[in-house]
């Protein structure tokens, strides 16, 4: 049996759901402003055995309760900026949706992981009308969102390859030399928010 049980389905329409409303606003700020507040997004739910994967790693048992309510990520979507403002921009818009509530946040940004990881990490609480594993009607679901410049994002990427893969030559030195990547990167992400504000101020 399915460690979503009969939640797969909701699971599947909370995703669908989020990212359509993602979609939607960053349409009507395009239409006010010129300008797009994310570059793409990606979502998923996460697949069965890496929930259970999760649940073992944690010492959770693989039930229903653990997959949607110790592990608070079966829902993920990932939004890709062109700017760092544009992050902190999402996180307050998000803090004003309706029916949701944000119940964690972890700014990888300001508080920049000890290999360089930068990332804005949140968890939103969201209503719905179905009724959830607690048996509370409207159902609260979880859905994980990363918010990641695409800097950030392809430095990610890169480092979930290396981390990934079994045998890895060098692997201090490219440890090393990610860091050090890492930091310019944030160098010239930081650089490219002061141009964008530079250009601006002038209209």
């Amino acid at each position: 049996m399915s460690i979503y049980g009969d939640y797969q389905p909701i699971l599947e329409d909370l995703l669908a759901q989020t990212m359509q409303h993602f979609r939607t606003i960053n349409q009507q700020y395009a239409q006010e402003h010129g300008d797009h507040l994310y570059e793409h997004l990606i979502g998923r739910v996460k697949t069965e055995a890496s929930m259970e994967e999760k649940c073992k790693r944690k010492n959770l048992p693989l039930t229903v309760h653990s997959a949607l309510k110790e592990n608070k990520d079966s829902v993920g979507i990932r939004v890709v900026c062109n700017f760092i403002d544009d992050i902190y921009r999402w996180i307050d818009l998000i803090g004003s949706w309706e029916n949701s509530t944000i119940v964690k946040k972890k700014d990888y940004i300001t508080n920049v992981k000890p290999n360089g990881y930068r990332s804005y990490h949140l968890i939103l609480d969201q209503e719905l009308p179905q009724e959830d594993v607690d048996g509370n009607t409207p159902g609260h679901y979880y859905v994980e969102i990363q918010l990641r410049t695409i800097a950030m994002d392809t430095w990610a990427s890169l480092e979930h390859e290396m981390k990934y893969k079994h045998e890895v030559k060098n692997a201090e030195m490219i440890s090393q030399e990610l860091k050090r990547v890492a930091d310019e990167l944030a160098s010239c992400d930081v650089s490219m928010q002061t141009i964008r504000q530079l250009i601006r101020e002038e209209d």
